[in-house]
Parts: structure tokens; sequence; C-alpha cells
């Protein structure tokens, strides 16, 4: 595998289209927000123990395999992705010149083999835990807790799916006193109810709120929702490619 980088995230902006299934506070007209984030840091050969390991294209797509041994590959995904953010995968396994990878595509869960020539490969120590019926988000970094938050989650009828993700992009909203908040986390996964929502195709996001009041409760049509200060913080130091996983 190529020699792997440290991640950190730094804001850059550019605009972009809204998450896709997200229920903010107070759904009024909704404007396009903006985002993307840059990858920098040291160099290290090898991850340290918890760390994740995180891909992003080098070039402006890469092409997914079913397996390591295919001719054929069954997608093609484009860097940047539609909204203007990088195209990162979230890695499994290697295995020589492949790696296995978790596909930001439907069903929730999917992943594919991507040649490691067309990535860079960056170790990333966080990871996001969520408990829902706690209504609770925990970020650790490797094994050590580093910070717990409050959250909305989804409602009976459009509940957040649990499962395993990452996050793909990050949105900088227009206004911090919109339904999104100050930034909007894109995952990997997508909402099992919502075929589309706001004219997006039903992303499951972390974001702020313009209604703190809802924080604690089930109320959002699938996203995860934090206090402005809350996922303001989150953005300081979580880069792309982290794994966030959902839990019961």
């Amino acid at each position: 595998m190529s020699t792997a980088r440290r991640v950190s995230g730094a804001l850059a902006l550019s605009a972009l289209a809204l998450v896709g299934a997200c229920g903010g506070g107070s759904e009024g007209n909704q404007a396009s927000p903006e985002t993307s984030v840059e990858t920098t840091a040291a160099v290290t050969t090898q991850p340290a123990t918890g760390d994740s390991l995180v891909a992003q294209a080098r070039g402006d797509l890469v092409q997914v395999y079913a397996t390591a041994a295919e001719d054929q590959p069954t997608v093609a995904l484009d860097s940047p992705n539609e909204n203007g953010a990088p195209l990162v995968f979230l890695v499994e396994q290697s295995q020589g010149d492949w790696l296995q990878v978790l596909l930001p595509v439907r069903p929730n869960g999917s992943t594919g083999w991507i040649r490691a020539a067309d990535v860079q490969v960056a170790t990333d120590p966080y990871r996001i835990e969520i408990a829902l019926a706690a209504h609770q988000l925990s970020v650790y970094e490797r094994d050590q807790l580093i910070a717990e938050h409050p959250i909305g989650v989804g409602t009976a009828s459009t509940p957040t799916p649990g499962g395993k993700y990452y996050i793909k992009e990050l949105l900088e909203p227009p206004s911090p006193d919109g339904p999104y908040g100050s930034y909007a986390y894109g995952l990997s996964g997508f909402s099992n109810v919502l075929d589309e929502f706001n004219g997006g195709d039903g992303v499951i996001g972390i974001h702020g709120t313009n209604d703190p009041s809802t924080i604690g409760t089930d109320v959002s049509h699938g996203c995860i929702r934090l206090t402005n200060d809350a996922i303001t913080e989150l953005v300081g130091y979580l880069p792309l490619g982290t794994p966030v996983h959902i839990n019961p």
C-alpha cells in the first residue's frame, strides 16, 4: 500500500447543493450551502492502532470493481462529487494493489474494490459513535473519548438508519440561522424511507440547527442534529473519511 498521511480538516469554500435528507430546524426557504475540506498533515508509514485509513481520489474519477479480480468496473465515481467535495472512501481492507472500500452509494453498507494507484491513502485517528436512543454523539481519538454532545435524531416515520458510514463532504450553509445551522457533514449513507428530499437523493447528514430546543428529541427526517456550537467544534478537527457508527 502507498505511504499513508495523517489528515486534518481545514475549510475551503465553493458553491454546493444542500444535504439531501436532512430536516433542519425551521424548514423555510433553503439556499445553497458551500463546502470543501482540504486534507493536510505529517507523513507516517504505518497507521497507529485505532486509526482508520481514508482514500482520496487522485484524478477526476475512480473506477470501482466488484472484486479485486474483475476486469470491468461496476461503476465510476466522479471527483469532485456532485457537491464539489473531493471523492473519499473509508478503507475496509487491502489486498496487494487493491483496496476494498465503503462506498457512498445505495444500498447502505455497499463496498467495492478500487486500485490503490488511483487514490492517496491517509490515516485518521477519529471516529464518531452515535447512540440513537440516548440521543448522544461521542467522538473518540483512537480509544480516548474526547467529546460528547446531545443530538436530535430521526422520527419514527423517518428514522435515522443504523450502520457504519463515513463523512463524505462538508457543507457550509449561507447562514447559521438557517435550518442546517453553521455546518453540515454529508455521510456516505442514505435514508431507508426517503428516496429524495428537498431535491437531494436522501443523504443522511450531521448538522447544526436554528432550533436548539429540538436537541434531545426525535425530530428530523433522518439526519443527526447538533447545536451550532457543537458542529462548529467538530468541524475544527474532524476530516473527511472519519468513520461514523450509528447504533440503536
